[in-house]
């Protein structure tokens, strides 16, 4: 396995840990278990736990933005972000690891400056396509992205399991139908 392989199995083994237990709770002897390499390796190929927290991270909202530009190949306007929109929330319903990774992140970025840093300019790539492809106002990009951020709340406390009566109309006023 070349070191660039070697890297996303240790960055994919990250992802799982860190949706998991978060970036304090978790350690790198874990994820290099989970990558099937020593800990001393782990450490050369990203040279700290904060760095490799910091590419799981970026690699994260890569993976969004790429879902994003898959959803909205070949169109525009309003259609785009709905097809953006319709695809984030199959992702949510589908990949609990993406989702659990984001939102560890929003609170690791509250308390270190160098995580923040990640996750703004991550959040800010997602922004700014999905302004690009859909030429959408700030107020309607601040509707998608609330929608977007009520539905991660949303789907961390499983609300499609046995929902609640307020849990089904909020879906409903985001779109989905509980």
């Amino acid at each position: 396995m070349t070191a660039a392989d070697r890297r996303d199995t240790v960055l994919d083994a990250a992802l799982v840990e860190f949706a998991e237990r978060g970036y304090a709770g978790t350690s790198t002897e874990d994820i290099a278990r989970r990558a099937g390499i020593s800990q001393p390796y782990l450490f050369r190929l990203f040279g700290t736990k904060k760095e490799l927290y910091i590419a799981s991270v970026l690699r994260c909202f890569r993976e969004t933005l790429e879902m994003f530009q898959r959803a909205a190949e070949g169109l525009r306007g309003e259609e785009a972000l709905k097809a953006i929109g319709a695809a984030y929330m199959e992702s949510l319903e589908s990949d609990k690891t993406g989702l659990r990774a984001q939102m560890h992140a929003y609170g690791a970025a509250a308390d270190d400056p160098e995580i923040r840093a990640a996750v703004r300019a991550g959040y800010g790539d997602l922004v700014a396509y999905a302004r690009r492809v859909s030429g959408a106002d700030w107020p309607e990009l601040s509707r998608f992205f609330s929608t977007g951020m009520l539905l991660n709340v949303l789907a961390s406390m499983h609300v499609t399991d046995d929902p609640e009566p307020w849990m089904t109309d909020l879906l409903s006023g985001c779109g989905k139908d509980g």
